[in-house]
């Protein structure tokens, strides 16, 4: 799996940290920044990382802001964030709407549960069947 991360200056410190626990488990990524703990705009950040998930040149992202709504990455499209903050979101949201980039919030939970989030999200399928059916209906909102 190629995975993508992006953060701004709220999420910097959750970022490094979900990226220790990725070097742990041999997950190879790319941070797509910021790279310092200074003052960014996050719709800078979630464009690079939604339109590089949106055409192909990784499988999923992870988005890290203040609260982590995401709400930039899903201006994108073909872009299916989910905000995530407890591990029954983290599954679900892969299971029934295959959702490409999980967003948290650095500055709503910590990192242990981020790490557990962060696990679950890829290692969760894709339920497909009547699941494939309703994503399919998001896809056409999407045109």
């Amino acid at each position: 799996m190629k995975l993508v991360l992006g953060a701004d200056h709220g999420g910097f410190d959750l970022k490094e940290n979900i990226k220790e626990y990725l070097k742990e488990q041999g997950i190879e990524f790319t941070d797509y920044g910021t790279l310092t703990g200074e003052r960014c705009d996050y719709p800078d950040i979630a464009k690079k990382v939604a339109e590089a998930v949106a055409d192909g040149t990784f499988d999923r992202g992870i988005l890290v802001c203040g609260i982590g709504i995401g709400i930039a990455a899903n201006k994108v499209h073909g872009i299916r964030a989910a905000l995530c903050h407890d591990c029954f979101s983290a599954e679900y949201c892969r299971r029934h709407n295959d959702a490409n980039i999980l967003t948290m919030g650095g500055r709503v939970i910590g990192p242990g549960l981020a790490r557990e989030i962060v696990r679950i999200f890829l290692s969760t399928g894709f339920d497909g069947g009547r699941h494939a059916v309703r994503v399919a209906k998001i896809a056409e909102m999407d045109k």
